[in-house]
């Protein structure tokens, strides 16, 4: 099979297309013979910054394709089953960035007829945004349509793919989703993903727009730029709400208002996808199935997030796209499905 290894860290010039034998699924696991790679922050983080403990990774978390075989233990009845992947290079040196990889059967989870594009966009940034939504004192432990009924969302950084995410999941529970960006081009985007209310915050006040919007404050922020935003977060609170701090754009250190924060007994709450507890982590895939299947989750300009499709030889350009902060999702053709 083709796949892309890097064997050190660096930029994206360590990717190479390489030739590798199919591999084996062990007990427990599938071999999903993969139809598209999505990209995510962390994949060129990983890259640059290690470490390669096996002497060789091919990078990848998230990806859809086709269960191919079955490893000791697994139904063979998921011989044909169309997956979406996720996690799939978390600690393990088989990533989705190749023709074929194995996953633990519990990371391939049914598509059904939804496209592999979709399903390659699902993993990282949908579960991120959906712990995002279920993790503080006012929100659901899980979402469907209703659950967030009544609710008042904001999403600051509503153009990227974990904002984008948080709009599609939030609107889907019947939240009323408040969006910022930087630019009107953004904001088209923010607003196609079905955000309820979109604030440019370089020309509009943030505060002032969103207390128009929602005057008690809103029930959960989901936080791209905690530096850069926090005064603003704590002023936007309602009682018990939650700031959900999912990235570190804008710097790795975040200053809090301490009494402003304890005034609405603020809850700061900090998501890692890959370390949230299994509970979560299994209502995060359950309830993200459940939208694809209700036909909530939409990819494309037409739903806020752009795809940019590489081929698998131009692995190196997508992770600089990404690297670049390319507005959308890259997706990677690995093979001809």
């Amino acid at each position: 099979m083709k796949a892309i290894v890097y064997e050190r860290t660096g930029d994206p010039s360590v990717l190479q297309l390489v030739d590798r034998p199919v591999p084996e699924p062990g007990p427990g696991e599938v071999l999903v013979r993969v139809a598209v790679s999505g990209v995510n922050p962390t994949d060129w983080k990983a890259r640059r910054n290690g470490p390669v403990p096996g002497g060789w990774q091919i990078p990848g978390q998230d990806g859809a394709g086709v269960v191919e075989a079955v490893g000791e233990g697994v139904d063979q009845q998921l011989i044909g089953e169309r997956v979406w992947l996720w996690e799939a290079a978390w600690q393990r040196p088989w990533g989705t960035t190749a023709e074929y990889t194995v996953v633990p059967v519990r990371q391939a989870v049914s598509l059904g007829s939804a496209s592999f594009d979709l399903g390659a966009c699902l993993g990282i940034p949908f579960l991120t945004a959906h712990r995002c939504l279920t993790v503080g004192e006012y929100m659901p432990q899980k979402l469907h349509a209703g659950a967030l009924s009544d609710h008042t969302v904001l999403v600051q950084g509503g153009a990227g793919a974990v904002g984008n995410a948080a709009i599609q999941l939030a609107r889907w529970a019947d939240a009323c989703v408040v969006a910022t960006v930087s630019s009107p081009e953004k904001a088209q985007l923010a607003a196609a993903a079905g955000a309820t209310h979109v604030i440019n915050y370089r020309e509009q006040d943030v505060v002032a727009e969103v207390r128009k919007i929602a005057p008690d404050g809103v029930h959960t922020i989901v936080e791209v730029a905690p530096a850069a935003n926090a005064e603003i977060d704590v002023q936007l609170l309602r009682s018990g709400g939650a700031v959900c701090v999912y990235a570190n754009d804008g710097g790795d250190e975040v200053t809090l208002p301490i009494r402003p924060s304890m005034t609405p007994n603020a809850r700061w709450q900090f998501v890692l996808v890959y370390t949230e507890p299994k509970a979560a982590k299994a209502h995060g895939v359950r309830d993200v199935c459940a939208a694809v299947v209700q036909g909530a989750i939409r990819v494309g300009e037409e739903a806020g997030l752009p795809l940019h499709h590489h081929p698998l030889s131009a692995a190196a350009a997508a992770h600089q796209a990404v690297e670049n902060s390319v507005v959308g999702k890259v997706l990677i053709s690995t093979s001809e499905q």
